[in-house]
């Protein structure tokens, strides 16, 4: 277990995300605070809470983000959408920063931007929330606070984002990229994640966050698989899921077990 003061705290994620620190986390699918209280206390530096993919409503999402906080862990929310209600409503409840889907224009990549930042953007001000303190923080300190630590990643996974890349990393507010390489597999109409339209997908991508100087995020099912995307220039990994940990350990004992009948 990560002892507490031992690791970065999770405010600091967005600048360990901008100087391309190896960064460890996984998809949060179970609606409860147990498996990111396990995580986070393992150490994994975050957690992506997901409202898209799986049964979180804002309650649910409020107490993952209050255990993600009591563990010691950055906690990203996966939002369903790119309306900026969605945006505001979890970073209002502390979220360190928003996984944003289906960013496939450069005009949607400033409106997330815009939506999740107080000067220079629209976020709507509220300081009676978590993120304000409960109303303990002075406006102007939570208003520097936020826009310091708030992080926005777009999610690449739509053909048509790849034809506006550049223009879309180059967006002022927007702190990376994640590759959504299982979105694309079903637009590009390929056999698997690892087929060659796929890759070659993943390629642009990398090739225009090396130009903007920009990091990547990628999921991966393990360190070997990370280690071509870190070598090709990824440095934030999400590995597996809860759920995806409990049935590749649930399985393994299960056949474990079994053999005891050979």
């Amino acid at each position: 277990m990560a002892e507490p003061g031992s690791r970065p705290a999770p405010s600091s994620f967005r600048k360990r995300f901008a100087a391309r620190e190896l960064l460890t986390g996984t998809f949060i699918k179970t609606p409860t605070p147990h498996a990111i209280e396990i995580v986070g206390g393992l150490g994994f530096d975050f957690v992506v809470i997901d409202e898209e993919h799986a049964p979180f409503d804002p309650q649910a999402t409020d107490v993952a983000l209050l255990a993600a906080r009591a563990s010691g862990t950055a906690g990203i929310v996966r939002v369903a959408s790119a309306a900026a209600a969605d945006m505001l409503r979890v970073l209002d409840c502390g979220a360190t920063g928003v996984l944003v889907p289906h960013v496939s224009t450069a005009q949607k990549a400033r409106e997330i931007a815009a939506a999740c930042r107080y000067r220079h953007g629209k976020r709507g001000y509220s300081g009676s929330s978590r993120a304000g303190g409960y109303g303990g923080s002075k406006m102007w300190d939570h208003v520097a606070r936020s826009d310091e630590s708030t992080t926005v990643i777009a999610m690449i996974e739509d053909p048509e984002a790849l034809e506006d890349i550049d223009a879309i990393l180059a967006v002022e507010g927007l702190d990376g990229a994640f590759i959504g390489r299982g979105d694309l597999t079903v637009a590009l109409g390929a056999a698997a994640n690892d087929a060659p339209a796929v890759k070659a997908a993943v390629d642009t991508v990398m090739a225009a966050a090396l130009r903007a100087g920009k990091p990547v995020c990628v999921m991966v099912g393990g360190a070997v698989e990370a280690k071509g995307f870190k070598d090709a220039g990824a440095s934030a990994f999400i590995v597996s899921s809860d759920q995806g940990f409990l049935r590749k350990m649930a399985g393994q004992t299960l056949a474990d077990m079994a053999q005891l009948g050979g």
